[in-house]
């Protein structure tokens, strides 16, 4: 039997009012009642909520919130997010995924895969041997000397128009359409006033669709296809995209079978893009959004996807602890 007991999501705690007012029926909410449904607590908690007493480095001490946790009874997720009012958070998200790993909990995605994950190149470079071809990516980074031009030398072999976004951020968060270089020499001088790194990639053309396929232990389990507003270059709900859930596509639901054996972990999420002939890999997503289908008022496929999370969490937690 398994002795779990909680999930811990440490998050930076800097959303809005408005924002919290909007996730929480969203998702969170609907992540803690499907927890409790199965004897577990899932709460959400501000890096600093996390203390170590390490003084007895064979036996460290954790506490959240001045309550004690031990690595069974509880695991840590640790998905990083760096939008621009989280920045200050990176390197404390960091730092604390490395001590708990080294503390000994278990992390349903550990401390390596962040940075894999949270940057777009990262990834693709990573799983470059996709089955399903990843979307040719320029990174550039910008700072104190962006207006003197020198990423530029990699973009020579660029065809116009072209997406520019953010490296690591999420949520469709900044994307924009180039339609030349003048273009990108904008949006690259505006990313400087936060140091942020871009990526430049191919625009697959008006109306290419997302397919975000849910993965819980290496199985396609559900697929979210997101289609853009008329004239959007990206299809996230956020921006006004549509969402439907369709059957898993079969060349999707036949690639899995890669991108598990290279993330041998309990869920997340691949994101793939569809330009009316052909599908193109994405992004990765190890905490991807389980969203709702809002023409089911009982939100059964949210609710399914998440119970299967939980209790693939569960699971390996369980394992990890039987071979501990």
């Amino acid at each position: 039997m398994s002795s779990l007991r909680r999930m811990c999501w440490i998050f930076p705690d800097r959303e809005s009012t408005r924002a919290q007012a909007m996730w929480h029926p969203f998702f969170w909410d609907m992540y803690a009642d499907v927890a409790e449904e199965l004897g577990l607590t899932w709460c959400r908690h501000a890096p600093d909520a996390v203390t170590v007493d390490g003084l007895d480095t064979g036996k460290p001490r954790v506490y959240v919130d001045q309550e004690r946790v031990t690595p069974e009874d509880t695991l840590f997720i640790t998905a990083l997010y760096s939008l621009p009012y989280q920045s200050m958070d990176v390197f404390n998200q960091y730092a604390l995924y490395a001590v708990l790993e080294q503390a000994g909990f278990y992390l349903p995605f550990p401390a390596w895969l962040s940075p894999i994950a949270n940057d777009k190149l990262a990834t693709v470079l990573y799983l470059r041997d996709s089955p399903v071809p990843p979307v040719p990516t320029v990174r550039i980074g910008t700072g104190r000397d962006t207006g003197k031009y020198l990423y530029e030398a990699a973009l020579g072999e660029l065809t116009y128009p072209v997406i520019v976004k953010p490296s690591g951020w999420c949520g469709g968060g900044g994307v924009n359409l180039a339609r030349d270089a003048e273009e990108i020499r904008g949006l690259a001088s505006l990313a400087q006033g936060g140091d942020t790194a871009l990526v430049i990639q191919p625009y697959l053309g008006d109306g290419t669709v997302d397919y975000r396929v849910y993965v819980v232990d290496g199985e396609p389990y559900a697929v979210m296809k997101r289609i853009p507003q008329p004239g959007s270059p990206v299809a996230n709900a956020s921006r006004g995209g549509a969402m439907e859930f369709p059957e898993v596509p079969a060349e999707l639901a036949a690639a899995t079978a890669y991108f598990a054996a290279r993330l041998p972990i309990p869920f997340f999420c691949v994101d793939f893009l569809f330009d009316g002939e052909r599908f193109w890999f994405s992004e990765l997503e190890p905490d991807g959004v389980i969203a709702p289908d809002w023409g089911d008022p009982a939100r059964a496929l949210q609710r399914d996807v998440t119970r299967a999370r939980w209790t693939a969490y569960r699971d390996a937690h369980t394992r990890w602890l039987e071979r501990s």
